[in-house]
């Protein structure tokens, strides 16, 4: 299994997804290498097998907070997010101090559209991790849409402080900056974004305009 951490670390997934299956072959009750075969599984975009091996790893150790936790990425990318969001309680109800847990439940309110519930579990995530730009940043995304300008921008600028080349947040924070109507300082972020990115379209277009 160790090995198949090597593996994966290399790029050399198909080697690592053939080391946690030996491993398995011989241990076949250690929940780590099926947990860690399922994350193999999802660098190669074989998602269903993938929840096969973390269903197997939660079978395995039913307080398994990260198994839950990649899991409910997986139910996220296909799509299934009533599901994302239950697994997501999961992985929080094992390891209620889970950040990034507690980060991603709220990306997926935010995309069924549950802001008020979304911004509540992203406050729990800088709680826990102050040092989360990602969950800033997303915790932005849904100020604006709450029409909450300025804690917005100051969210972003938290994301952009921790994480120098966050290009999604300067666009974002200038997206902030033109509704507030700080068009000079805008176009500064659209910029900054688009020097760190310079096919990002989004940014573009948002210059442009």
């Amino acid at each position: 299994s160790n090995r198949g951490n090597v593996l994966t670390e290399l790029g050399r997934l198909d080697q690592a997804l053939a080391s946690y299956e030996r491993a398995i072959g011989l241990v076949p009750g250690y929940a780590e290498a099926h947990s860690n075969r399922g994350n193999v599984l999802t660098e190669l975009g074989r998602l269903d097998e993938a929840l096969g091996s973390y269903n197997k790893a939660i079978s395995l150790s039913p307080n398994y907070a990260e198994a839950y936790h990649n899991s409910g990425n997986v139910l996220q990318q296909l799509g299934r997010l009533e599901e994302a969001l239950a697994i997501y309680d999961k992985a929080i109800n094992a390891k209620s101090d889970y950040a990034e847990a507690h980060s991603n439940h709220g990306n997926v309110l935010q995309e069924l559209g549950r802001l008020d519930a979304a911004l509540a579990s992203y406050e729990r995530a800088v709680s826990l991790a102050p040092d989360h730009a990602d969950a800033y940043s997303n915790r932005g995304n849904v100020l604006k849409e709450l029409g909450r300008l300025g804690d917005a921008l100051a969210s972003y600028d938290k994301a952009i402080s921790l994480k120098s080349d966050y290009v999604e947040a300067y666009s974002n924070r200038g997206n902030v900056l033109k509704d507030l109507r700080r068009l000079d300082e805008a176009l500064a972020s659209y910029d900054k974004a688009i020097s760190l990115k310079s096919d990002y379209a989004g940014a573009h277009s948002n210059r442009g305009n």
